[in-house]
């Protein structure tokens, strides 16, 4: 996983190898069944279509103003390669608005995972907060419950 510290406080980048094929790896990230093992609760509601919106939940923070709820709405996808999909706080009182961007690249016996998470406020101290969780949150939670997955795919 990439650990090299990132100077652009709007986004997040991490890079994770997996040892999986690349079809393997797109049915973790689309597949609801599986996505609910690795991501929030209400990622079950996942659908892979354009426009399509659901809801996860998640532990409030009061010092990133989250409110514990993310509308979620499907941006873009290429199948197994990228997928893209918008992040927004419940409460319209926090002007999270992120894009949540995954790209797959097939490498020797298994793929490179690139997650992109952009558009945070670096003049907002909230926004400050919330992105060295969710960094945080994306290295050493999200990506490995999401290799655990993968491990356990037939």
């Amino acid at each position: 996983m990439s650990t090299e510290p990132d100077d652009d406080l709007t986004t997040i980048r991490v890079d994770q190898f997996f040892p999986h094929p690349p079809a393997k790896v797109w049915r973790a990230l689309t597949d609801p069944e599986l996505l609910v093992r690795w991501q929030m609760p209400g990622a079950e509601d996942f659908r892979l279509a354009v426009g399509h919106r659901y809801r996860m939940t998640s532990v409030p923070r009061p010092n990133s103003r989250f409110s514990g709820v993310v509308e979620v709405r499907v941006l873009a996808y290429d199948i197994e390669r990228m997928l893209s999909v918008r992040w927004a706080d419940a409460d319209p009182a926090n002007p999270a608005d992120w894009t949540i961007t995954w790209t797959l690249e097939h490498e020797g016996r298994g793929t490179r995972l690139f997650l992109v998470h952009e558009g945070f406020d670096p003049d907002d101290p909230a926004q400050l907060m919330a992105r060295k969780i969710m960094d945080g949150g994306w290295r050493g939670h999200v990506l490995p419950a999401l290799g655990q997955t993968l491990e356990q795919l037939r």
